[in-house]
C-alpha cells in the first residue's frame, strides 16, 4: 500500500510539473531574489499566485496569513517564507476530515459534470476501485441525452467488472435511476453510482431533472447515504470554479472530482475551490490509468507542487 502511495506521489509530482513551472519556479526566484521582506516582495508572490489560478480571493487570504506568520515569528529572511507559504496554502485547503463515508454505507452517489470534463472516465475508475475493495457496485446510465454516453459508460462498466442499468438514449433519466435503485436493493449493492447530465447552458432543465432524480431516490431508497460529486476539468482554471458555483445552485454538492491535473499549469485551482467554495476536492485525476484517480490529500498535493 505504501508503495502504491509512493508511486502515486511520484506521478503527482510529475503530473503537477506544468503548475509547478507556472507557480513555484516564480515563487522560488522571488525567495532567492529578494534580500528583504517588503511590500514589493509580497506583491511579487501575490501576482504569481493569482497567475497560477489561485484566484484573487484565495490569494488575498493566503497573503494575509503569510504576513501574519512572518510578523508573529519575527521572520527576517525571504527564503524562510517558503515553508510558511506552504503551510498557509495547506490551511486554505483544510476543511477537516475529507469524508468518504459513502464507501462504508449503502449509498447512492450522483455524479454531475458537463461534457468533456472526464465524468464517465472518473465514474469508471471510481467503480473499479470500489470493486477492488470488495464492494458490490452498480452503475446507472442516467446521462441519457448525450450521444454515446450510455455506450461509453457500458464500456467502463465492463472494464471495472461491475453491473450497469441503462435505458435507450433519450429516455427519462429519473426512470433509469428508479430501475437502478430497484436493482441495487434487490442485489444488495453497496454503492450505486449514477451518471447524471450536466447541461449548464440550460440550468433550469438540469435543476428539474436533478430534483426529479432526488425525489425518486428519497422515495424508493430513503435509507441510502447520499453523495453528490461534481467533476471539473482542472485545465479550465477559474472557469472550473464558476462551473462548480452553478452546479451548487442546482444540487447539494458534497465533493469535487478534479480531473486532468497532469496536463495543466492551472493546478492552483484545487486550492481555490476548497478555499472559496468550502467544498472538498475528494478525488483528483492525473492520468488515464484506473489508479490515476486518487483520494485527494492536501498535504501531498502542496508537497508535490513544491517538490
Amino acid at each position: 500500500m505504501a508503495e502504491g502511495k509512493k508511486g502515486f506521489f511520484g506521478r503527482l509530482v510529475e503530473g503537477l510539473q506544468k503548475t509547478r513551472d507556472n507557480i513555484v519556479s516564480g515563487i522560488d526566484s522571488i525567495f532567492s531574489g529578494f534580500s528583504a521582506i517588503d511590500d514589493d516582495f509580497y506583491e511579487e508572490i501575490e501576482e504569481t499566485l493569482i497567475m497560477g489560478d489561485l484566484g484573487i480571493s484565495t490569494t488575498m487570504k493566503v497573503m494575509e496569513d503569510l504576513r501574519q506568520q512572518v510578523k508573529e515569528q519575527h521572520i527576517k529572511e525571504p527564503s524562510e517564507c517558503k515553508a510558511l507559504l506552504m503551510d498557509s496554502l495547506k490551511r486554505q485547503m483544510d476543511l477537516g476530515e475529507n469524508a468518504y463515508e459513502f464507501e462504508n454505507r449503502k449509498s447512492v452517489v450522483l455524479v454531475i459534470g458537463v461534457n468533456g470534463v472526464g465524468k464517465t472516465t472518473s465514474i469508471g475508475k471510481l467503480a473499479g476501485q470500489l470493486k477492488d475493495q470488495g464492494k458490490k457496485v452498480i452503475l446507472a446510465a442516467a446521462d441519457t441525452f448525450r450521444a454515446a454516453a450510455v455506450e461509453q459508460l457500458t464500456e467502463w462498466a465492463g472494464r471495472a467488472g461491475v453491473e450497469i442499468i441503462a435505458h435507450q438514449e433519450g429516455s427519462d433519466p429519473a426512470a433509469v435511476v428508479y430501475d437502478a435503485v430497484a436493482a441495487a436493493k434487490a442485489r444488495g449493492a453497496d454503492v450505486l453510482i449514477c451518471d447524471t447530465a450536466g447541461r449548464l447552458h440550460n440550468k433550469k432543465n438540469l435543476m428539474e431533472e436533478l430534483k426529479k432524480i432526488d425525489r425518486v431516490i428519497t422515495r424508493e431508497y430513503p435509507d441510502a447515504y447520499r453523495e453528490t460529486l461534481v467533476v471539473l476539468d482542472g485545465t479550465t482554471g477559474q472557469n472550473a470554479l464558476a462551473q462548480a458555483r452553478q452546479f451548487m445552485e442546482a444540487a447539494d454538492v458534497t465533493g469535487i472530482i478534479l480531473t486532468k491535473l497532469d496536463g495543466t499549469a492551472k493546478g492552483g485551482i484545487a486550492v481555490a475551490i476548497q478555499s472559496e467554495l468550502g467544498i472538498p476536492v475528494k478525488y483528483i485525476g492525473i492520468g488515464e490509468q484506473i489508479d490515476d484517480l486518487q483520494k485527494f490529500d492536501a498535504d501531498a498535493f502542496i508537497n508535490a507542487l513544491f517538490a
